[in-house]
Parts: structure tokens; sequence; C-alpha cells
């Protein structure tokens, strides 16, 4: 039966909302197919508002993968705005899709892909709003299977309580497989229902159904074992990696947003993976080994994707996009192809050790020449070495001194505060680099007008790293190194006007930590911090410190643990973590031996990539059958043309 469209009851009220925009959908490039036309009907979500998840990469990709099948339907929605979601309340409209507005109970399955840990309480809203049962154990035949995706999904077990099932890695082809085992299981009449069905996701190895395994624990709070349930589940669940991404090239026809969203350019995945090595980095360690696309499919993508939306910059990404074999030549390619249009050119941060001037020069050829971004982490040579970041002091002078002598005036510098074996004296580093920059931009420039903006974020241990037994440095001691580099700054009449500070405060930190290694017992902290009003928790207008520690107090009670024992601790070996057995192609004692390397007291040692050095058997290729893909190709773009 044909699902009716929602927007009728929902129109008239969205005068009374916030960017009542955000939830009208007809985006150009969006599809919408007949409800009876097709055999498995999947509901996309970000669980964040419209505007930071409509750009999404990931989602965008599934969106179009997904239709470009003709028995398969896909639609999105997105996480409500308070004010919309006591509308919809007051008023009895369910959670919708924005493509047809149809109810997300409705569809087959509901994908959500989890960029951050901090939009778990979205989630349980949007079920609440659909009428699904929080509690996957509620749920019936007549209810979506809830699928998690995304980084966050390496551990699921804070949100096993709330999902259905779980993925790792790229999402390209586990889609369309797992989209064939519910065609298949609805052609056969539905068989055993929902049980069934997730029986049959979860014997693949490839689809994790929390519900299927079992965990115990030991008396002091420990987990003791993780063991499936019922007989055929695998005891490990391993990550997807798609290893050809030129046979992959979406997404082909981009959404264009019908309001402002955080990033409105084209945004082309020039390669995936990263083998850097970056002991904090669970995106560089998950996403192995690195995959690199080809110059013509990159050119082919850039030339349909400029046709198709009318945007005017292409985003080069990745996680170090300038490590690409071939950027050099990429760059020079789209630069010539465009030059004298609109049509501008952008990479995001980039290595210190990978940046040349060249290259600058290329994305700045149309005339737009915004600030340059680069990310030291560590504020000492000490600190850095432990991160494993091999860039040194004189390397990043280097790299700054030739911006700013080429015409750049403004740089930004990342780093990261609470990071292992910090000290004060550390982070104060951070203030004395950031004065060598502005020294040494003016003597080369012969400017005043020479900017340092220093963005400081602070470390969350993440699961699958070399970090992942680390301890997390407490909220308190965050903070006031943090205002002690700031005073040590703005007290320095020489530099401390020409340089700006933009920092995260220790709290949220401390949150996204309980959510990163948490365990299943966290999920009766992240209901009741719903049930409390918790919404948007990735939001510092909406963020509540005291209701996370006040719910986590109340929720732990009963437990031998509490919310230090999951961030501040630091674990051994021998503990069994909530997600070892999730399977991310990683040896574990090569990570252990990694975190050994980090916290030597005789010094850290540095590990190379394994890219441009012999193997360092972190397990990856031959656990998963996967090998690095880079070139050179010795080929160019096609047509060169230029434009």
């Amino acid at each position: 039966m044909p699902i009716e469209s929602l927007f009728a009851r929902l129109e008239p009220v969205l005068p009374q909302v916030s960017k009542p925009i955000q939830y009208v959908g007809g985006e150009l490039n969006a599809v919408l197919k007949e409800w009876d036309d097709v055999d498995v009907r999947w509901a996309l979500m970000y669980p964040d508002a419209y505007e930071v998840g409509l750009p999404n990469q990931g989602v965008q990709i599934l969106y179009e993968v997904l239709n470009e099948r003709d028995w398969i339907l896909a639609e999105r929605t997105y996480a409500v705005f308070p004010d919309m979601e006591r509308v919809m309340r007051d008023n009895g409209i369910p959670q919708f899709t924005v493509d047809g507005h149809r109810p997300v109970k409705a569809f087959d399955i509901l994908g959500v892909s989890f960029s951050t840990e901090l939009g778990y309480t979205n989630l349980l809203t949007a079920l609440d709003l659909a009428g699904i049962p929080l509690q996957a154990v509620d749920r019936t035949d007549d209810d979506p299977i809830v699928l998690a995706g995304g980084h966050s999904a390496f551990n699921p077990e804070p949100i096993a309580d709330f999902i259905d099932a779980a993925v790792l890695g790229d999402g390209e082809e586990i889609a369309l497989a797992i989209s064939e085992v519910i065609r298949e299981h609805k052609a056969e009449g539905a068989p055993g229902g929902r049980d069934e069905l997730l029986r049959r996701l979860a014997v693949s190895g490839g689809v994790y159904v929390p519900k299927f395994y079992d965990v115990t624990y030991l008396p002091d709070g420990r987990i003791q074992r993780v063991v499936p349930n019922r007989p055929g589940i695998p005891w490990r669940i391993t990550k997807h990696t798609v290893m050809d991404l030129d046979a992959w090239p979406y997404p082909k026809n981009p959404l264009v947003p019908l309001a402002e969203t955080v990033h409105e350019r084209y945004s082309v995945e020039i390669f995936r993976g990263c083998t850097r090595g970056c002991r904090f980095c669970q995106a560089g360690m998950i996403t192995r080994p690195v995959r690199e696309r080809s110059l013509q499919t990159v050119g082919a993508m850039v030339d349909r994707g400029l046709q198709k939306t009318g945007l005017d910059e292409v985003g080069l990404l990745s996680l170090s996009s300038a490590d690409h074999t071939e950027i050099g030549e990429m760059s020079k390619q789209l630069a010539d192809r465009y030059e004298g249009t609109n049509i501008s050119l952008s990479l995001p941060s980039t290595r210190v050790d990978a940046f040349n001037i060249d290259l600058a020069n290329e994305f700045s050829r149309n005339g737009r020449r915004s600030g340059l971004t680069f990310a030291p982490e560590g504020g000492s040579e000490r600190l850095r070495k432990v991160i494993n970041k091999m860039v040194s002091e004189d390397d990043l002078i280097r790299t700054v001194s030739a911006a700013y002598s080429h015409g750049w005036r403004q740089v930004k510098l990342y780093f990261m505060c609470g990071l292992p074996t910090e000290t004060d004296e550390d982070v104060l580093q951070i203030g004395e680099l950031a004065k060598r920059v502005i020294e040494v931009g003016r003597e080369v420039s012969g400017r005043r007008d020479i900017r340092c903006t220093v963005s400081i974020g602070g470390f969350v241990p993440k699961p699958h790293t070399p970090f992942q037994w680390a301890s997390q440095l407490d909220a308190e001691t965050t903070d006031a190194r943090l205002r002690k580099l700031r005073e040590s700054v703005q007290s320095d009449k020489r530099f401390g006007r020409a340089i700006g500070f933009r920092y995260h405060e220790g709290e949220p930190g401390i949150v996204e930590g309980l959510l990163s290694r948490g365990d299943r017992r966290v999920g009766r902290i992240i209901e009741a911090v719903w049930r409390d009003g918790g919404r948007f928790d990735g939001w510092s207008e909406h963020f509540s410190y005291e209701r996370w520690t006040t719910k986590a107090t109340e929720a732990l009670a009963s437990e031998p643990v509490d919310l230090d024992w999951f961030t501040l601790r630091e674990r051994e070996y021998a503990e069994v973590l909530p997600w070892d057995h999730l399977d991310a192609g990683l040896d574990r004692d090569w990570l252990w031996e990694d975190w050994q390397d980090a916290i030597d007291p005789d010094g850290a040692r540095e590990v190379d990539d394994c890219r441009w050095t012999p193997c360092f058997d972190c397990g990856v290729c031959p656990q998963m059958g996967t090998d690095i893909q880079i070139g050179p190709t010795g080929t160019t773009l096609l047509p060169l043309s230029v434009v």
C-alpha cells in the first residue's frame, strides 16, 4: 500500500519554527520514487540538523548508491530542532523524511550515520518521534531495523540497547548486500520475522547485532567476556573496505541545499585511509589501507559535479590530501582547466611536511587566497614524538615563512590539549610557537598585519587507536592549562593582538570520552539524559555538563564504576575492552606496542608511514585481504582543455 506524504499536515505548522526551509526538501538532485515500485526502503539519517547533515559525504554517497537500484528506495531524515520537536508532538506529526515526507516508521530500515558520539541523544528523539520503541528488545515486525554506521559505530556498545545492528567501515557494498538480504527475506514471506532477518544479517560476519552477544562483568566492573548467545553467530565482526574507489565515483549528483549549510562546495574524496600513524587519530587507524583515486576519476568527478550543481568551489578531501602521490599534477591540471572561471579549489588542513608553495599557488590561482591551516597537534617537539606527529618546529617555521613571503597574511594552527604525558610546559609551548610564527611572518613579509589563529581541541582517547588505553585529562586541568596559555600570549604586547585563540573547554570532551569508550551500561545514562531534555549535545548552546554528570551518577549508582572510571582511568593490556570483538583489522598487540613506544620513559619512538617504508605489521592488509593502492599512475586529466 502506498504511504501518504505528511506534508499536508506539516506545511501549516512550519511558520511556527525557526529555519522552516530545512524541513521542506525538494533539493536539486534529490530523488523521489513511488513507494510501491520498489522492494526495499531505506530512511537514511544524519543525527544532526539539516545544515550540518546535508553536506555529509557518507549519507550523500549511500543515498545515490541505493537509489541507483530500481528496486531500492532511499530517503533522508535529519534531527529536528527543539522548537520543531515541540510542534510535531503537539500536532501528532511523526519523524519524517525530507524527500517524500513519509513517516520513518514505515521504512524497512533506518540507517544512522554517526560521525560523532554526541549525536546519540538525537537518535533517541528521532526514534521516539517516529513511534519506534527506544529499546530494540521492544520492537516488533512493524518497526524498521535500526542500523548504525559511521566512525562511532566502531564502538556501538553505548547505544547497543537502542540499535538493532551496526556495520563497520565503508558502506557502499555492505548497504547493497543488506538490501539483498532484506529483499530475499520479504520475498519468502518474512519467515521468523524480525529475529530471523537479524540472524541472517549477523551470520555473514559483516553486520553486528548486539542482541546476539552476551556481556558479563567482573566484580570490579571490568568486562569479563563478550560471547555469542546462539549458534552460527561469529565471535568477531569485521569491517568493510572498498578496494577500487575508481569503481565508486560518488557522489555523481550531489545534493544542492535549499538552506545555508556548514559546507557549500562540491567535495571529492581523492583518497581514503591514512597510514601516517598519528597515535590519537581514530579516522586514520580505522580507514586503513590508503586507496587513491586516479587523476582521471577525480577530473571526471569534478567536471560532472560542477555541471550538476552550479557550485563554484571544489574541495579535494581526504585525511591528508597533500599526501596523494599525484597531488601536484592534480592541482596544476585542475587549475589549468578552470583558470579564468569563478571555480576555486581548496584543500582541508595540510600537513606541514607535505605543503609547498607551488601547491598553494595552484589552489589560489583564481584569486581566492584564504588562510592556510596546519595541524602540528602538539605544542612541543617532545609531545609531537609521543603522538607520532613527525613535524619539527623548524619544519613549521620554514613552511609558514614561505607562505608569508609569498603573500599569505593569515595562518591557522590546530593543536590538542590533554595528550598523554602532557605537562603545563608542553601547552605553554603552543604560545611560544605562535609568537615565533608571527615574528618570522613579519620579518619575511615586511608587514605588521600578519595573523595567526591558534585553535585547540581537547584530546579524547578513541577505540582502535594506540591511545585507546590512555587516561583522559580531567576538565578542570584542561581548562586551567588553556587559561595559562591564553594569559601568557595576551600579556605579550609584541604578539598578543596578532594571535587569536579558539578552544574547546574540557567538559564536553569528558562526555565524548564517556560515549567513545563506554560499554553497554552507558546506554542507561544516554536515555536518562535524553529524558531530562538532552538534545544536540554537540552544540554548545544545548550542551549541559551538569545534566550528564548528574544522570551518570544516578544511572551508575548500583555499579562499581562511575564517570571517572570510564574517562580518567588508564587501561591495562589484559583488560577486555568493549570493542575487542569488533575487528578494524588492526592487530591488538601492535596497537599495544605502539602505545608503549609512545610512553617510553627514555623518549617516544616514532613510526614511519608504510606507504614509503617497509610494512610495520599493523595487521590490516593481511587481516582484511587488502593492500595499499597508490600511484603515481603517469596519467593526465582527460580532457585537458581549458573550460
